[in-house]
This record gives C-alpha cells, structure tokens and sequence, in this order.
C-alpha cells in the first residue's frame, strides 16, 4: 500500500496541480529515503527543474523533469507509509514530523506551492534517474492490467509460467506492475478463483474473467480515490473512500456477499492476509 489506485490518483492530481511548475528550492531532512543519488547530487540537480509531467507507472509515481544536464525522472515509491503531500501554504505542524524531503515551485501563473514526501517508517524510496537509468528500471517491471494492448490472451501466457499460487503471481510485479495483496483479493474474488490455485492450472476463459474483474475492481477504486485504512492519503491529504466497496479484503468472518457463507481468512498462501470465500471460490 499504496497500489495502482492510490499511486494514480495521486500521480493525476499532481499533474493537474503542478505540470509547468519549476523548484526554487530543494531540502533533504531525511536522506536515507534517496536512491540513484545523494542528498547533494539530488538538490543540485533538481533545482530550477521544469516539471513537464507526472504519471504512474506500476506502484511508482513518476515526475519528467527538465534540468539543467538533461531530462531526469523523479520517482516515488511510497511503500507502506509514504506519500506526497501538495500544499499552498506552510506544511501544518502535526504532518512535519515525518517530513524527508521539501521542494518549493514557482507555478505558471505566478502562485507558489510546496510539495513534501512524509514518510513516517521512512520504509519508502524517492529515487532520482537519467532516461536510460529509468528506462532500464521499468523495462524489469511486468505489465499494466489497465493497459488496452494487454489482453485476456497475454494474462493466460503469463500465468502459465508459474506454478505459484495465483495471488502470488498477480502480487508479483515482475509479472503484472501495480496490483498489490488488496486488489489481487478483490479481484480473484470477483472472478470466483481460489487464490491457492497453481497459477499455470487457470483456463483461458478463466483468465479473461480475471483480467475483466482485476480492471472492474481497479477502475472503481481509482473512481473513488483509492483505499484507505490507516496511512494512504491523496496529494491533498484526503482518504480514498473504496474500502466501502470492498467485497472480501479485511472482512474475514463477515458473510460472503454473493453466497452468504462465512468468509476465511489465512497468511498460509503469501505470508500475506488473503481472505477468500470457499464456496465462491472452490
């Protein structure tokens, strides 16, 4: 957490907020979070960049950046408590704490923001990369479910590589970017597959199902801003609202909603809270 949902919402309003925006200033507080670079390295090349873009790719938010050596791509990967937080003003005190870095933009029509990652387990990564660095790190990243060019044929493909159970595979972004243990149980509810089911034993017509409700499930959470339990918060420090939809994920032991059997709950599969219905999912 966050998943794809929470990482493109946040990667959406930004790029509303912030594209054309240029950084006046750059403060590391916290510099184990960086990779690829230093704290020095980082703010040099980072000041007086132009922001062209932001967008997600997998778990990752993803910043263009015009600077003074060339095209950079800031990218934030927030983990379990991570997030960027966009403000007009003065960060308010009771969100400093956790603050790791600080950048301040002059916008296109004069206004100024100020963009912060706070990370209270510092368990997340901002990491800052040339175009082929960048290109190299995605190009070992699986593909995008919601992408119109992977189809129901290219899952199956996939699936059939693994003997691992499905949720494991669906989880592994390596294979499939994006998809996290949330979403992998919704999803493989909604699609009536047993989460323990050896990945390479799911049919084609099965794995059209799937890919169908992984998008269903997706594209709603991403309609309702993502969910939120305790940490994941949007650019604006708002909680998505998607865990009213939530069919199976943090309800073990509530009622299945389309059968009415008892929901199970177990960390036998992943190591991971899977919760599944077994009759539904037989």
């Amino acid at each position: 957490m966050p998943e794809l949902p929470e990482t493109e919402t946040i990667a959406r309003d930004l790029d509303a907020e912030i594209r054309g925006a240029t950084v006046t200033s750059v403060t590391v507080l916290r510099a184990d979070v960086l990779r690829e670079v230093d704290a020095s390295e980082f703010s040099r090349l980072l000041l007086h960049a132009g922001v062209l873009r932001v967008w997600r790719r997998a778990k990752l938010i993803v910043l263009d950046l015009e600077t003074a050596t060339g095209p950079r791509h800031l990218m934030v990967q927030p983990r379990f408590t991570g997030g960027l937080l966009l403000v007009a003003n003065a960060l308010p005190e009771a969100l400093a704490e956790y603050v790791c870095i600080s950048m301040t933009l002059r916008m296109p029509l004069g206004d100024g923001r100020s963009l912060h990652y706070r990370d209270v387990r510092r368990l997340g990564t901002v990491a800052l990369m040339s175009t082929d660095r960048f290109t190299e790190y995605s190009a070992g990243l699986g593909r995008e479910p919601l992408d119109a060019e992977f189809t129901d044929t290219d899952l199956s493909a996939l699936l059939r590589l693994s003997r691992q159970p499905i949720k494991a595979v669906l989880m592994d972004q390596r294979r499939l970017a994006g998809v996290g243990n949330i979403y992998a149980n919704e999803a493989l509810w909604k699609a009536g597959i047993d989460p323990s089911r050896e990945a390479r034993g799911v049919s084609v017509a099965e794995a059209s199902a799937l890919l169908h409700a992984l998008r269903d499930v997706l594209t709603a959470s991403i309609a309702a801003r993502g969910t939120s339990f305790r940490d994941y918060r949007d650019a604006r420090g708002e909680r998505g609202t998607f865990v009213a939809q939530l069919a199976v994920y943090g309800r073990a032991g509530e009622s299945c909603q389309r059968c009415g059997r008892r929901l199970v709950g177990t960390h036998a599969i992943d190591g991971r809270s899977t919760v599944f219905c077994p009759t539904c999912q037989a």
